[in-house]
């Protein structure tokens, strides 16, 4: 198949408040290795690692436009065989995301329309896959934000 993964198919996934992190690596292929679907209230995102031939990171969808063509699109090299560690943190109002110690994603919400691409609906509530590529995935960890994690930060 083009796109395998992973489903977390439970009903207890948090929906907002919450950090996942986990570690990803591509082994063959170019394309996404580790992309993760996840909840945002009531509605879901993927965040894609390496997509379209290798080197798109993003949200799809953010306002029905998918992470190659939106504002959170980031183009960044993925080497095969190597560990990137993935940190997803949602919010009331962010998403953010990191690879290794780089903020890859940082998306006020408020106002936007949050979906996904069809093809990760079997990924919901929460999901890892690939397209047309090995990836692996590890130290897969779940946590609910803190207190002061929650409150927003005041701009200055």
């Amino acid at each position: 198949k083009a796109l395998t993964g992973l489903t977390y198919a439970r009903d207890d996934f948090p929906k907002i408040d919450y950090e996942m992190t986990l570690e990803g690596k591509k082994i063959v292929g170019n394309d996404f290795f580790c992309t993760t679907t996840f909840p945002v209230g009531d509605a879901f995102c993927s965040l894609v690692v390496g997509g379209w031939s290798g080197t798109v990171v993003g949200l799809s969808n953010v306002d029905s436009e998918d992470a190659s063509t939106n504002a959170t699109r980031k183009d960044m090299e993925f080497k095969k065989d190597q560990w990137y560690h993935v940190r997803l943190r949602v919010s009331a109002k962010r998403i953010e995301a990191w690879i290794d110690k780089e903020k890859v994603v940082d998306l006020d919400t408020t106002d936007r329309n949050i979906s996904i691409r069809i093809e990760c609906n079997a990924s919901r509530p929460f999901g890892i896959a690939t397209y047309e590529t090995t990836g692996a995935v590890r130290n897969i960890r779940v946590r609910k934000l803190t207190e002061a994690e929650r409150k927003p930060e005041k701009k200055e």
